[in-house]
């Protein structure tokens, strides 16, 4: 009788360790600004700032891209930095560079780059707790995946990102990546919706794995559509990727909208303003929303224009005046200690290394017995003492 209680204790504490192992805040459960605004660069973060957290809200978002290339220690952590004391929640999307062979195509990563990644993402001090990744973006198309999109490839990338980011830190919030909404079933792109479903058919309960999922909530088709149009190519997409997700999963995963915007070329630089306040009113007003960072704060010139918030001449656009009106929230993200003396900036980007580790595919969870030694132990000397 006495080993089946100690068998029992055991089981329990397995139970235990096991989840300790989702360590993430729910964003959802504290007040959250989940305005936000897509930037390109980190020196845009001290403008941004000033939109994403005007008219009472504190703590918004901002989502930018790395590069595999763009590992500088000083630069990112001064980004860091400057987005605690601005109180701006970075969302840091992973990007690797153009073909060198293809350059109207993005490289397609491999395993190496995620654990570079993550290694040098784990090397900065993060202003909050949960340390929010998307990895990668659009990768339903060809152009953003080597020429070929290939959703059993990417399934396999984000499974290996969940297991060796977590391995760093529990703080990393993995969110998958933004796909086309627009995009249909052809030799360079494979629409959303089966993208998502192929993806759970190469690894099953991938949903299950991730701790959020990325949207790109544009009103398509044409990036002109109004916000009463609520279908799955609109910018209501997120809503049916989001109950896909859920249907493939058992988790109700929360959602960041990543991008999205309307062409000023196309609908006009007052309708545009109209419809996006539109939007943060009714259609992302949905609970499960976490943050909207729209595409995109400042183009000078070139594709991205149409969407830019400020003027060619970098002046605050009418977009950008509307979105500063809106009434926001003052969040309270869980925040971590800062590193004194800035300390980090004299670390050493650890080295690109082996990863292995025994994973629960089903759930994304890492074993370890090593925290349950002490456990054990004192069960030997129980079972002596009986």
């Amino acid at each position: 009788m006495r080993r089946v209680v100690l068998l029992l204790i055991l089981f329990i504490c397995l139970f235990v360790f096991k989840q300790e192992v989702f360590a993430v805040e729910d964003p959802l459960s504290l007040p959250n600004n989940k305005f936000g605004i897509h930037i390109l660069f980190p020196n845009e973060i001290d403008a941004a700032a000033k939109l994403v957290n005007s008219n009472g809200g504190d703590w918004g978002y901002v989502t930018i891209p790395i590069q595999a290339g763009d590992k500088d220690l000083k630069k990112w952590q001064e980004f860091m930095d400057k987005a605690r004391i601005l109180h701006v929640i970075p969302i840091i999307r992973l990007a690797t560079e153009g073909d060198y062979f293809n350059t109207k195509v993005w490289r397609k990563p491999d395993f190496s780059d995620v654990l570079d990644f993550a290694n040098f993402l784990n090397s900065l001090n993060w202003p909050t707790k949960n340390r929010y990744v998307v990895v990668f973006n659009e990768v339903n198309r060809g152009d953003e995946w080597g020429g070929t999109p290939d959703a059993d490839e990417y399934a396999q990338i984000l499974g290996y990102a969940v297991s060796v980011f977590k391995s760093k830190t529990q703080n990393f919030f993995i969110i998958s990546a933004g796909l086309d909404n627009a995009s249909t079933n052809s030799s360079s792109s494979i629409n959303e919706y089966s993208f998502l479903q192929q993806m759970n058919v190469s690894v099953p309960g991938i949903f299950n794995q991730i701790d959020g999922l990325g949207s790109h909530a544009y009103p398509n088709p044409g990036f002109s559509q109004p916000p009463s149009v609520m279908n799955s190519e609109s910018i209501q997409s997120f809503f049916f990727e989001e109950n896909l997700a859920d249907g493939l999963s058992n988790k109700d995963l929360p959602v960041f909208i990543t991008e999205t915007g309307w062409s000023q070329e196309r609908v006009g630089e007052e309708n545009a303003a109209f419809y996006l306040v539109t939007a943060f009113q009714n259609n992302w007003s949905d609970s499960r929303v976490v943050a909207v960072t729209p595409f995109l704060f400042s183009a000078q010139a070139g594709p991205f224009e149409q969407f830019s918030f400020l003027d060619k001449d970098q002046k605050p656009n009418g977009i950008y005046k509307s979105f500063q009106n809106i009434a926001k929230t003052k969040g309270t993200p869980g925040i971590e200690p800062a590193v004194l003396g800035n300390n980090v900036y004299a670390a050493t980007p650890k080295k690109v290394e082996d990863f292995a580790h025994t994973k629960d595919q089903s759930s994304g969870s890492v074993w370890s017995l090593k925290p349950l030694a002490p456990v054990v132990k004192w069960l030997l000397q129980v079972d002596k003492i009986w």
